[in-house]
């Protein structure tokens, strides 16, 4: 049987999650952990974060992202900050710790991303981004 494009986004999304949570465990977080933490304390500089923000960057659910930001809270990973101007919006601030842990977080996805991409040109990258998100839009037809 010939794998299919769905089938190969499936078999790469099953080694990328467990490399990352593999190289994250010793962290206390997993790999999805770690991708939210490193975009909330480089999305936070700019302004706030909110639950919202981490749905549509990483295409979560609602369910999913509470889920994955409840235990991040819980591991005292991010703290939630009530708005001011809407009590419904809470926004997502890191803590000292998640600060602490960026930086070994920042090399291995940096590392992770240098052996996924490892032997393709810059024209083979841009063009697989370019099918990648096309492919991502064919989806939300």
């Amino acid at each position: 049987m010939e794998k299919d494009c769905g089938m190969w986004i499936n078999i790469l999304s099953h080694k990328l999650k467990k490399r990352m949570n593999a190289d994250m465990q010793s962290l206390g977080i997993t790999g999805v952990q770690s991708r939210v933490m490193h975009y909330i304390l480089v999305k936070c500089a700019d302004g706030p974060v909110f639950q919202r923000d981490v749905e549509k960057v990483f295409g979560l659910g609602r369910s999913t992202a509470t889920g994955i930001l409840q235990l991040m809270e819980k591991n005292g990973l991010i703290l939630r900050e009530s708005v001011k101007s809407d009590a419904r919006l809470k926004s997502l601030i890191p803590t000292e710790k998640a600060a602490h842990l960026d930086e070994q977080i920042g090399k291995s996805l940096h590392q992770t991303e240098q052996c996924l991409t490892n032997g393709l040109s810059d024209k083979q990258l841009a063009l697989f981004l370019e099918t990648a998100a096309r492919m991502s839009a064919n989806l939300d037809e």
